[in-house]
Formats: C-alpha cells, structure tokens, sequence
C-alpha cells in the first residue's frame, strides 16, 4: 500500500512539473504564479481524494457511519473544506434543496433506506463497500424525524455514467435532425393555402399546450445513437453534468444497484434481494423538488420539471389540453409515458364511439312516440298478464309496464344493429391505428431498435432449483433449470386453481339468481305500494349492488390466490411471472365482473317454461321471468350500476386512499415540528414520506381500463351510453392518474419499454368477443329479430318487402300466448282472483312466448311462429358474425403497421447517420493529421 501511496506521489509531482517547469517557452513569457497555485491544487485534491477512496475500501466499519451526517442541512463535511480552501463558490441553493451532496455540486441520482435497528448490518456493509468500488459516491443523512432512518444517498460521476451508458447501449443525441419535404403538386399546395387561410378564422389551437412554457428537449430533435467512450466527439456535450438527465442517470445507478454483490456467491446479488429481505427498508430516485411554487408559470417560468408536469398535466385546469407526453416520458422513462400515451389514444378514439352510442339514445328519444309496440303496450288495459312469481304477486294489466316499455326503446331501437356493427369495427380500428401510433412514438424515443437485455434468474427460481444446473444456450453459463414433467405439473395444479376460482364466481352469481328468485314474492308482498308495484325493479337492483360488493370481496381473494398460483409454478424470469400473474387476475377480474351480466343477457328468463309448468331450483324456487317489456333493462340496469359504481370505487382507492395516507403523515409532523421545521425538510425527507408506487407498477392502471374496455365494448347494444360514460371517466382518470404521479407517489424508476406488453393480445381477444356477445344480444336479449319477423312475415306489410311503424299494428298481441288460470299449479296460484279488472274472477291471462291456446291440440306447443323466429335468430348471429370478422379482417390489412412517412424516414435516418459517422472520423483523422504536421510529426502510408 505504501509503495502506491509513493508511487502515486511521485507521479503527482511529475505532473507537476511538466506543467508548470518544463515548457519549451518558459524563457520567452512570464510565468502566471495563480495558474501554479491553482494546479498544485488540483493535484492535492486528486492526492486527497485518492487517499479517502484507499482508506475508504480497505477500513472496515459499522454501516460507514464515518459519511454519516446527523440531520443538519449544512454540511462541514471535508468535501465541502476542500471546496472552501480552492475558493470555489458552491451554490447556497444547492445545498439547501436537497437534490445534491453536501458539496452542492454531486446531483443524488438514487436513495436508499435502512433502519440502524435492522440486524443486516454485516450485508449492507459489504453491500456499500461494493458501490463505492464500481466508482458511485455515498453520503449519508440521518432522518430528522426519526434518528433510527437512515438515508444512504448515491451520485455517478462522469466516468461511471460513461462507462455503463455504453454497457447499457443508452441512445444518445449526436446531431440536429435534417427535415425534408415531400415533392408536392401545384394542385395540393392551392389546396393547403385555402386550408391555411380558412383555419386562420377558427381558434389557435386551445387544446395544444403553449409552447412557451415548454423546455426544448433537445433529444427530440436529434439523432441518436448508442453512447460510445471511443466516439464521444460524435455527441453534443454542452454540459457533462446535465448530458445525461435525471431518469437515465438513475437507471443507470439501478442497473448497477442490481449487480452488485453483498454475500460472497454467484447468487447473492441485487438492491431486489436486499429489498425483499428487509436490509434496506425503501430505495427510489428524488423527485426534483417542489411541484408547487409562489411564481406563476407564465411569468417567471418552471422551477423544475416536476413543477411544469404539474402545472402544464396534472393540473385540472388543463384537463382538455393534450399531454406533454414528451415530458412525461424524460421525467417518469418510457414505460410510464407509453401507459399515458395509449390512455390519451384511447380516450381521443372514445370521442367517436361517445357521440354515435349518444346519437343511437337520442334516435330513440325523438322516435319514442311513434313507436309503434310502446303504443300498444301503454294502449293495452284490456289485457291481463299472469304473475311474475308464485302466490303473492298478482295479475296485472300490460299498460302498467307502458315507462318500461318506453325506456327499452331508448336502448332497443332500429339503430342499435348499426351501433353494433360500428362499435366492433371500432375496436379493430382503435387497436390498428395504435399500432401506428405506437410506431410512431418508437421512432420519437428511439425504441424503434431497442431489445430487451437479458433478464436476471427470480432468485425463487433460483433458490428452488439451485440444485439441478445447465448450459444457458445464449450467455453460455451455467444456471438452475427446472424439468419439463415438474413444469407440467405445476401448470396443471395451477389451471385447476384458476377453474376452482371461476367455479367459485359461478357459485357467487347462483347465490345472486337464488336472492333474485326468492325476493321477488318478498317485495311482491311488501307494505309500500311503491315497492310492490316495482317489485322486480327493486329486485334487480338491490341485486346488482349485493353484487357489487360480493366482486369487490372477491377482488380481495383473487389477488392472493393469484399470487399463491403464479408463485407455485415458479417462472423463471420477472417479465414471465409478471405476464403470468397479470393473466390469471384478469382472468378473474373479468369472470368476476361479467358473471351476472352475461348470467342477465342470455339466460334470465330464457329457461323458465310456462304457466303450469314452471321449471324450478332445487324443485322448489320458480325461475325468474323478464318483465313484461322485456328483459333489456334489467341488462341496462346491471351495466349501467356496476360501471358507474366500479369507477368511482376505482378513482377513490387511486387518489382518494393516497391523498388521506399523506394527509395524516403531513399532519403528524406537523403536529411534532411545527409547519415552517417542515418545509425546511430535505427532498429526500418528503420523498421518503410520500406512497411508493404499487408493487405491480402499472398492472392497476391498465386493469382498470381493459375492464373498462371490456364494458365498452362487449354489451354495447345493450347500452349504447357506455362510451360515453367511459368518455367522461377517462378524462378525469388522465389527470387523477397523472396527480397521482406527480404528487402523491414516490418518484418510480424510469424504466424502458417497446409497447404495452400482454395486454395488446387481451384487448385483441375482448375485441373478438365482443362481436359474439353482441350478436347474441341483439338476436336472444333484445326484441329486434322477433319484430323483424313479425314485419315481414305475419304483420299488415306481410310479403310486401317492408318493415315500417305501420306494419308493427298487432305486434304486442301476437307476442303473447294464452293460458287458463284454472290449470295453475297448487303452489303457483295466486292469492288474488283478478276480480279486480273485470267484476269477475279471470279465466284467462297472457305471458310472453309463442305457444298454442289452452283448448289446441297440443296445449301450450310450440307455434310455428316460434320456429321461424328461432330460424332467423341464428341466422342473424352467423350472417352478423362473419359479416363483422370479415370486416374487421379486412381493415387490418388495409391498415399498415407501420405509416409510410414514418418508413421513409427511418430509411433516410439510417443513411444519414451513417454518413454522418463517416464525416465525423473523417474529420477528426484529418485535424490528428494536421496536428502531427504541426508538430513536426509525421507517419507513412496514413490514411486519409
């Protein structure tokens, strides 16, 4: 060591004096004395630090409390004494805000946090001692509200973020972007200058933000290309401190985090290990500073990027602004930003489908009183219906369901067929052009040519099959392996967990249709008139909420068994248990959520037989029948209660829970040090006492919408308000969720990705459903097919080829059969007589099917008409199905994935750079080769 020591001075003072004695000219000038002070500085600085870095790898210590600093922001640190002895001015604001060294000048780019009473002392040294020698810095804080946390806070020089940028592959900006324009004709630029002039009447674009107040990030509008050390005069380098920005500098720290040992092993590594096992209690980057500030924005411009993230996306006073998504990708990386990109592209597209589903309504609205079946129904006083359940519920007359009858023409109308159609052709459309969208954004940040790196083993994999080793065919290494027959099983037991669980939603909507069935006769017979005369309104809906709180409870389970399912088959890397986990939850999630709707769209009222002979659960509960006007709204009610509760559930426990979390932290340490003690707080302090992000990232966030998607898509006919209400929601969800990031969340690792992952194919498969499920909603649930039949085949306009109101005369009448009340069952007949109607006890009552009279030859058969109706409805779902698919197939080859600009682009682009490459060595040989002329120095055969 002391020989290094030595021979590290001796090198010093060697430098010393090629600087400053031996210059070829020092008889000619005059020699400038501060610039030999100032040197010989430099050089006891670097002798300095030199010695600090030896004695700091080879002293063994507690935890290094020699860099602990207890709790006072200003600092006596030797750094600092240094920096005062040289006489260069540190910034006052630098060492007071928090997001640099006690120095000023060393920028945080990464926190770790650990308790003193936490007994993996021996880790976290050896931990630390590693960081230090990878080349990051380390100071360390003590917490000044809690003298036990400790906060561990990392810089990355230079030399370390330039050698692990180039590991990394980090993409670069290395020169100003050339843009070109196409070769136009005299006809299209006419054509743009009318444009031009007539948008020079309309407003200045109010949706787009000022441009103004927007930074100009500068990697935008150039070309990049991966960081190179030996290149390095290729890139535009004004300032080395701010070359590499805040997000990329501490992915890089993380990247290094991960990789770094703390146990003598080939497996103990990684900051994730530690996490996990307790020996540091929290690690994030800082956010940078405040999001609030007493200047405005307009006049004294942004604090600092979080500052203008929350003022120009966070903010609701922007809520109708397009997103600075160029900003929210430099600040929270790429992963982040793409999440945010497709919920703007799905809200933009959600404005088509808004206004048609709201036109669809108001169709139905203006044609409401030339309905030609609501007529009859509300005209209809002569006919009695038979009751809805046993015993207590009574005759009633048809006219008494007129409201009903009207409202199921506001949803069941002749242009819900047209709606359908346009919302499967939507879906294709929406996922196709995000296909372009996301080509586009890829190209913009430069995940066009970006691959993943190879992922790191679980260290449960590891762990499990440490024992059992073999040749990774890629890296060449040996690693753990897991057998094909011990996969298999463990898949096995899995699926039949995932089927258990669905059998267990099954069960849970059984239990709804049995409180159904029995509540019916309950609210039939209640005291208020009000409630029994809607007893099957009352019915339906304290159903959908006892509903809603059972898939709530359920929610709860499903996450757990879904952890326990996706650790049991032990998957090897965390993209594959993530992918695995976010499968099964959805899988659950959507059973869960959907169970009843589908349970009300295609069976409730379908299997219930006939008067007389009622099929029945268990031989004892009579099935539930739909009212009289049909079973729709009780489908309309079902989605129109569960969407509308299940996004304001979802908007509280997103902002609401983490606004009330921190609202109690702020005010505990309020309540312990005073309100001016702490805004005086370090932004690591009030980082640390804010919500780390969900432990599954973003899975929350995109559930939340593909559910949403599900609900906008698959039941549509039946409720053509859905995207509307989904419109309205999105758009308060952008800004809660962007809130949520800015202020409430901890700042999360900027990490990169290419797309949206394995939710892509989940919205391709509720795509496709929702075709099927439309087609049976408007051939089995709605009255759509049996009024088409009626029109042309049995109405007034029979055989003459059309479907007008005035050939719907008699539909109500012929949709109703017969039936004798003397052959009721014992325990189906009702208490009351039906005296009431007529003066006279009822012979005959009607209900809603197609069968024959009581007195026909086969009693209560089926009627031809039944036949013919069944016919057409089936042929409605095929002709409906591959007539959608086929379109659907069809726009999807028609439009490209790629747009055509883009492509042209990223051809000129690649064979721009490497021109440009080439000039710039071409350049930099031909200056070395006047250097070397200049100084008398020349070579053979050189090239240039």
């Amino acid at each position: 060591k002391k020989k290094k020591i030595q021979g590290r001075k001796d090198l010093q003072v060697n430098r010393l004096e090629t600087q400053i004695w031996i210059k070829p000219d020092i008889q000619k000038t005059d020699v400038d004395f501060s610039e030999i002070l100032n040197a010989i500085q430099e050089i006891a600085k670097d002798v300095n630090i030199f010695f600090d870095e030896l004695e700091g790898v080879n002293s063994p210590s507690k935890d290094d409390d020699s860099l602990l600093h207890h709790g006072n922001l200003t600092s006596t640190s030797d750094d600092a004494s240094r920096l005062e002895v040289v006489g260069e001015e540190v910034p006052d604001k630098n060492k007071t805000n928090g997001l640099y060294f006690r120095d000023g000048k060393c920028r945080i780019d990464y926190i770790l946090v650990y308790r003193k009473s936490n007994p993996q002392t021996e880790k976290r040294e050896v931990f630390e001692r590693n960081i230090r020698a990878e080349g990051l810095q380390m100071e360390k804080e003590s917490s000044l509200t809690n003298s036990d946390i400790i906060f561990v806070k990392l810089h990355a020089p230079w030399e370390v973020l330039g050698k692990y940028a180039e590991l990394m592959n980090v993409r670069m900006p290395f020169r100003r972007k050339i843009y070109y324009l196409h070769r136009r004709y005299k006809f299209m630029n006419r054509i743009e200058k009318q444009i031009s002039r007539f948008r020079g009447w309309l407003p200045r674009k109010p949706m787009k933000l000022d441009k103004e107040t927007l930074p100009d990030l500068e990697e935008n509008d150039c070309y990049t290309a991966p960081f190179s050390q030996q290149r390095i005069h290729h890139f535009i380098i004004h300032n080395k401190d701010t070359f590499f920005n805040n997000a990329t500098r501490s992915r890089i720290v993380h990247h290094i985090l991960q990789r770094v040992k703390y146990e003598e092993g080939k497996n103990k590594i990684g900051l994730n290990r530690l996490l996990s096992n307790g020996s540091y209690e929290a690690a994030f980057p800082l956010h940078e500073g405040s999001y609030r500030s007493k200047n405005s924005i307009r006049t004294h411009g942004a604090e600092n990027h979080r500052h203008l993230l929350y003022e120009c996306w966070a903010s609701w006073g922007v809520w109708y602004k397009y997103q600075p998504l160029d900003l929210v990708r430099r600040y929270f990386g790429e992963k982040i930003g793409l999440y945010f990109a497709w919920l703007g592209w799905y809200t933009g597209m959600l404005f088509p489908a808004a206004f048609i589903g709201l036109f669809v309504f108001l169709y139905g609205v203006t044609t409401l009183n030339h309905c030609q079946v609501s007529k009859e129904v509300c005209q209809a006083t002569d006919i009695i219906m038979c009751p809805i359940c046993d015993k207590y519920c009574p005759f009633m007359r048809l006219s008494d369901s007129c409201v009903y009858a009207k409202v199921t023409h506001l949803f069941d109308n002749g242009a819900t067929v047209f709606f359908a159609v346009f919302m499967a052709v939507w879906a294709t459309v929406f996922l196709e052009f995000w296909k372009r969208r996301r080509a586009v954004i890829a190209y913009d940040w430069d995940l066009i040519d970006w691959e993943e790196e190879e992922e790191e083993i679980r260290p449960q994999f590891e762990a499990k099959y440490s024992k059992k080793e073999r040749m990774n065919p890629i890296s060449g290494k040996p690693e753990p392996y897991q057998a094909f027959a011990d996969k298999c099983s463990r898949l096995v037991v899995s699926a039949s967990g995932i089927f258990f669980m669905i059998c267990v939603v099954i069960a849970a909507v059984f239990g709804i249709v049995i409180y159904r069935v029995v509540t019916v006769s309950t609210f039939a017979a209640f005291k208020w008139a009000l409630i029994r005369n809607n007893s099957q309104v009352a019915t339906t809906g304290t159903a959908v909420c006892i509903n809603f709180c059972i898939i709530m409870l359920l929610n709860v389970l499903y996450e757990k068994v879904a952890l326990f399912l996706t650790n049991l088959e032990q998957p090897r890397t965390e993209s594959e248990w993530e992918n695995s986990f976010t499968l099964k939850m959805f899988l659950f999630q959507f059973v869960n959520l959907n169970s009843s709707t589908f349970y009300i769209a295609f069976f409730l009222g379908r299997f219930t037989g006939h008067p007389g002979a009622y099929l029945r659960l268990i031989n004892r509960w009579r099935l539930e029948e739909c009212h009289p006007s049909g079973c729709l709204i009780d489908l309309c009610m079902q989605m129109g209660i569960i969407m509308v509760l299940k996004q304001t559930w979802n908007n509280f426990m997103e902002l609401g829970y983490p606004l009330i979390q921190n609202w109690w932290t702020r005010r505990k340490l309020r309540q312990e040090y005073g309100t001016q003690r702490k805004t005086s707080f370090p932004q690591w302090e009030k980082d640390y006492n804010l919500q780390p992000m969900n432990a599954y990232g973003l899975f929350d966030e995109y559930l939340e919408m593909i559910l949403q998607f599900g609900f906008t898509t698959i039941f549509v006919a039946a409720f053509p308000l859905a995207p509307l209400l989904a419109l309205l929601n999105n758009i308060i969800e952008i800004r809660l969720d962007a809130y949520k990031f800015v202020t409430q969340w901890r700042r999360p690792l900027a990490s990169r990705a290419k797309d949206i992952g394995i939710w892509y194919g989940i919205l391709e498969g509720i795509g496709i459903l929702s075709v099927i499920t439309n087609a049976f909603v408007i051939a089995v649930t709605s009255d759509f097919i049996p009024r088409l039949v009626y029109a042309y085949k049995y109405g007034p306009c029979a055989g003459q080829g059309e479907a007008g109101q005035k050939c719907m005369v008699g539909y109500v009448n012929a949709s109703l059969s017969v039936f004798l009340v003397s052959d009721f069952e014992n325990r189906s007949e009702p208490t009351s007589n039906g005296s009431e109607f007529s003066g006279s006890p009822l012979k005959y009552c009607r209900y809603r099917d197609y069968r024959d009279p009581p007195h026909s030859p086969v009693p209560y058969g089926y009627t031809l008409q039944f036949w013919h109706v069944l016919a057409a409805r089936l042929a409605f779902i095929i002709v409906f199905e591959h007539l959608v698919f086929c379109i659907k197939h069809l726009i999807s080859y028609l439009i490209p994935d790629l747009p055509k600009d883009l492509r042209d682009r990223m051809r000129r682009e690649k064979y721009l750079i490497q021109e440009m490459m080439y000039e710039a060595e071409l350049e930099r040989l031909q200056k070395e080769r006047k250097e070397r002329k200049k100084n008398g120095k020349s070579y053979h055969n050189e090239w240039p």
